[in-house]
C-alpha cells in the first residue's frame, strides 16, 4: 500500500483508475519502486548520524514515567541540538552541492522499498535479542510468533547506550520526515529553479512542526506510543515506513503535481498552520509546567483546577498523578488532538481536492479518535474513580461541544 501511494501520487498524479488499469495489465509488482543498495545507504547513513548526535552532543539525563514493572527508561533530552546540526548539515550539503538537489525526491520511492525491508529485519532481530538479552524488566511473551514479532515483547529495549525506541522513533523517523520534506523543496527549485507558493506551504508547516516536536521532546517521552507501545513490527514499520509514505505524502504529492494556490492564500495558510502549532505546544507545555511544580502555578492567570490520582505500578509502589482540569485541558480532555488535524489539514490544503492526496489527515483522524479511546480506557484502568471525576468535569474529548 505505502509504495502504491507513492506511485499513486508522484506518476499518476493522484488517479487511481490509472493504477487500477496499470495493474490490470502489468500486475502491482511492476510499477512499484525496489529496494536498492542507494536507499539502503541513504537510510544505514541517516541512522548513524542520529546515533552519533544522540549519544555525542550535550544533553540532559532523563527519566520517563515508570513502566508496569517499575523501571524508569533513560532519554538524552538534546533533541533541538541535533535537529539544529542534522537540518543545517543538510542544507549545507544541498547549498554546496555535496547533495544534488533532486537527489533525496528522485530516490524517495527507493528509499520507501527499502524501508519495507529493514522495519522486519530489524523487528526479527530485537524479537531474538529480548528473548535472550532483555534490557528490562518489561518483557511480555504471549506464545504467540507472529503477535509477538507484531506487538513486540520488550518494552524500552537499548541499543549502543540509547533508547531504541528514541533513536527509531525521534531521530530516524520524526527528524527524517522534515529533512524529506526539505529534499522536496530543492528537487522542485533544482527542476524549475523557483518554489511554488503551494508546496512552500506544505514544506514549512512540516518543519515547524517537527522544530515544535524537538522543542517538546521531553514531553513525548510521556505519550502512549512511548510508555505503552511494544518495539515490534506495529511500532517499527509504522515509523520506519508508514511517516515517510503516508505523514509525506501531501508534500510529495504537491511537489510532483504543482499547486494552483498563490502566495496570498499561501501566507494565510501558513499563518493559520503555525498559530495551530503553537496552540499545540502551549497545550503540552501547560500541563508538563503544572505538573513539575506540583500545581503551584497559575493556568490562564488562575490557580490550575486540579484532581490528583493515585495509581500502583506493577512492582507494587505508590505514585500520583495530577489530572489538570483547567487552562487548555478544561476545554477537552485531548485538546491537543485538535491543533494536530489543523496542521495536517492546512499542510494538505495547496493539493486541491484530489482524494489521493488526503490520505494523511484522514489517516490522522482516524488515528487520533482510536488514541482518544485507548488513553480514555488506559487512564480508567489506571486511575479509576479519579479518572471519572476528570471526564465528569471535561466532559469533552477533542473538539468541545461537539465530541
Amino acid at each position: 500500500m505505502t509504495l502504491a501511494l507513492w506511485v499513486t501520487c508522484v506518476e499518476l498524479g493522484g488517479d487511481t483508475s490509472a493504477l487500477w488499469r496499470i495493474v490490470r495489465e502489468h500486475g502491482l509488482w511492476a510499477i512499484l519502486p525496489r529496494p536498492s543498495l542507494v536507499g539502503l545507504a541513504a537510510i544505514l547513513g541517516w541512522s548513524a548520524l542520529q546515533l552519533a548526535l544522540l549519544r555525542g552532543l550535550p544533553g540532559r539525563r532523563c527519566e520517563g514515567p515508570p513502566t508496569p514493572a517499575g523501571a524508569r527508561p533513560i532519554y538524552r533530552d538534546n533533541g533541538l541540538l541535533a535537529w539544529a546540526v542534522s537540518h543545517g548539515l543538510l542544507v549545507a550539503a544541498l547549498l554546496t552541492g555535496a547533495l544534488p538537489a533532486t537527489a533525496i525526491f528522485e530516490r524517495l520511492g527507493e528509499i520507501i522499498a527499502t524501508a519495507n525491508v529493514l522495519a522486519l529485519v530489524l523487528c526479527v532481530a530485537m524479537q531474538i535479542r529480548a528473548r535472550r538479552w532483555a534490557a528490562t524488566p518489561d518483557v511480555v511473551i504471549t506464545g504467540n510468533p507472529v503477535f509477538d514479532v507484531f506487538q513486540g515483547i520488550e518494552l524500552h529495549p537499548r541499543v549502543l547506550g540509547v533508547d531504541l525506541k528514541q533513536l527509531v522513533n525521534c531521530r530516524v523517523s520524526m527528524m527524517g520526515w522534515s529533512a524529506l520534506a526539505i529534499g522536496c523543496l530543492a528537487w522542485e527549485h533544482g527542476t524549475t529553479g523557483a518554489i511554488s507558493p503551494g508546496l512552500t506551504v506544505s514544506v514549512v508547516l512540516v518543519v515547524v512542526y517537527l522544530l515544535k516536536f524537538f522543542v517538546w521532546e521531553r514531553g513525548y517521552f510521556h505519550s502512549l506510543d512511548m510508555m505503552h507501545d511494544r518495539f515490534g513490527f506495529y511500532l517499527c514499520w509504522g515509523v520506519l515506513v508508514w511517516v515517510p509514505a503516508v505523514y509525506l505524502s501531501p508534500t510529495y504529492f504537491i511537489a510532483a503535481n504543482p499547486s494552483a494556490m498563490g502566495w496570498p492564500a499561501a501566507v494565510a495558510t501558513i499563518v493559520v498552520g503555525v498559530a495551530a502549532i503553537v496552540v499545540n505546544y502551549a497545550a503540552d507545555a501547560q500541563r508538563q509546567r503544572v505538573r513539575a511544580a506540583g500545581g503551584r502555578v497559575l493556568v490562564f492567570g488562575r490557580p490550575p483546577v486540579l484532581i490528583r490520582a493515585a495509581y500502583r505500578t506493577g512492582d507494587g509502589a505508590s505514585c500520583e498523578n495530577l489530572l489538570l482540569a483547567s487552562g487548555w485541558w478544561g476545554i477537552a480532555r485531548h485538546f491537543h488532538y485538535l491543533p494536530e488535524l489543523v496542521v495536517a489539514l492546512a499542510l494538505t490544503l495547496p493539493a486541491g481536492p484530489v482524494p489521493m492526496a488526503w490520505v494523511y489527515p484522514v489517516f490522522l483522524g482516524v488515528l487520533l479518535v482510536d488514541r482518544t479511546h485507548r488513553d480514555d480506557e488506559r487512564c480508567r484502568r489506571k486511575y479509576g474513580g479519579a479518572w471519572e471525576e476528570y471526564c465528569r468535569r471535561v466532559p469533552w474529548r477533542i473538539v468541545p461541544g461537539l465530541w
